[in-house]
């Protein structure tokens, strides 16, 4: 947004903020008069006034006019007072805001040095000016780290450690850490929380965590045991994709193709019902292969998947009202898979365990990053091949585009998704 609703009046913002708090009690005052007839005075009690403040209101009527503000002003509003910055980190928020269709979406790269941090924003697949970040040990947390974000906030899960990143006040603090140690899980926001699963030898827990009170709990068990799986979420629901059986090794699990098993949870789905916790049942990606990437984006999710010699790429109807869905015990599967235009750059390559892709959902779009190893085509004989390309995909004309190669800086990095 620019012009006019990316300007703040500064007489205005001082006077919404000085309106947040509320004014002194008001104390019964007295006029003295003179009486012609007496020599003393009369105090005569005058009606107290209750001026209306912002901080009387409710939080509905707050919600509401803080959702209409311009972006450029949210990131002060925050410091306003505790009461503000809860309300705009709340998940309501955003849903006001994408009702609105004020909701901005911002592509993030995460990057670890010696000295901490390194965040930058990508617009077209160019990076902007990167925001360094002292942390003590970046490197260690983020090379075993999935990461997530909850409004503008960004959260990096490690195995022994959690830290946030706020993007509105540019500061990194340390939060509680996961319960029991994983490594190559899944985990995804929903409704303002986060999620895991996946990534232990010795736990099939589901763990919830909650950034008002910062902690973690336990809330369910997997049906399945899983390691170097996807998450996304859509519509309350968390899913657990792809990855390896735990017990198996890699070669047997990508390999065998007479491993039935290994097949099922390569391009299988566990699907967690937040607010029900259960779990629903859903289909394998059809025609096999290994889930390599996967996201959320405009009410469903979309993975990549690997056959070797060839990719595909795949949609799957998000919402529940689809395909008369059921809990794990209930008939019926959810949701349908849809085969979607590949991407035209992955149409004959081969990709294996050492190429690596991020996936991201920005509201109706997908931007597939690949961010580790070398893609090989047909012509590798001649040393044809790529890296850190970046594919687009537009959700709603179902058409890719080719974006700008990553610099190598950047092809190690992390990427997510901020929206507020």
């Amino acid at each position: 947004m620019s012009g006019e609703r990316e300007s703040c009046n500064s007489r205005h913002l001082t006077w919404l903020i000085k309106s947040c708090f509320p004014d002194p009690p008001n104390h019964t005052t007295t006029k003295l008069t003179t009486s012609s007839s007496h020599s003393k005075t009369q105090p005569h009690p005058t009606s107290p006034t209750h001026p209306t403040t912002i901080s009387s209101l409710p939080d509905d009527i707050v919600l509401n006019f803080l959702s209409r503000l311009p972006p450029s002003s949210l990131s002060s509003l925050s410091f306003v007072c505790r009461r503000w910055s809860l309300l705009l980190h709340s998940p309501h928020f955003s849903d006001l805001r994408r009702n609105l269709n004020l909701l901005r979406h911002t592509l993030l790269s995460l990057t670890a040095t010696d000295f901490g941090f390194s965040f930058s924003t990508f617009s077209n697949s160019n990076s902007n000016p990167s925001l360094s970040l002292p942390y003590y040990d970046a490197v260690s947390l983020l090379s075993q780290a999935r990461v997530a974000s909850i409004g503008p906030r960004i959260f990096i899960v490690g195995r022994n450690a959690t830290v946030k990143y706020d993007t509105w006040t540019e500061t990194v603090s340390p939060c509680s850490a996961m319960i029991f140690p994983r490594k190559k899980f899944a985990v995804a926001a929903v409704a303002g929380k986060i999620y895991i699963a996946g990534g232990g030898s010795r736990t099939d827990t589901v763990e919830e965590y909650d950034p008002l009170t910062n902690t973690w709990s336990v809330i369910a068990h997997a049906p399945r045991r899983r390691y170097g799986c996807i998450g996304a979420s859509s519509d309350g629901v968390f899913y657990v994709i792809g990855g390896l059986r735990i017990g198996a090794s890699e070669k047997n699990e990508f390999s065998s193709r007479a491993n039935l098993g290994a097949e099922v949870y390569a391009s299988s789905m566990d699907l967690f019902e937040v607010e029900g916790r259960t779990w629903l049942k859903s289909r394998t990606v059809p025609g096999g292969g290994c889930v390599v990437a996967g996201c959320a984006a405009a009410g469903k999710v979309y993975v990549l998947t690997s056959h070797t010699v060839e990719v595909s790429f795949w949609s799957f109807d998000a919402k529940r009202k689809c395909g008369g869905g059921g809990g794990r015990d209930g008939g019926g599967a959810f949701g349908e898979w849809v085969k979607l235009e590949s991407p035209r750059f992955l149409a004959q390559v081969r990709v294996d365990s050492r190429i690596r892709f991020s996936c991201v959902g920005m509201g109706d779009k997908v931007v597939l990053i690949q961010v580790g190893g070398r893609v090989l085509n047909e012509e590798r004989r001649r040393g044809s091949s790529r890296e850190g390309f970046v594919l687009v995909y537009d959700c709603v004309s179902g058409e890719w585009e080719r974006g700008d190669d990553l610099p190598e800086i950047y092809r190690r990095a992390a990427y997510v998704s901020v929206e507020c």
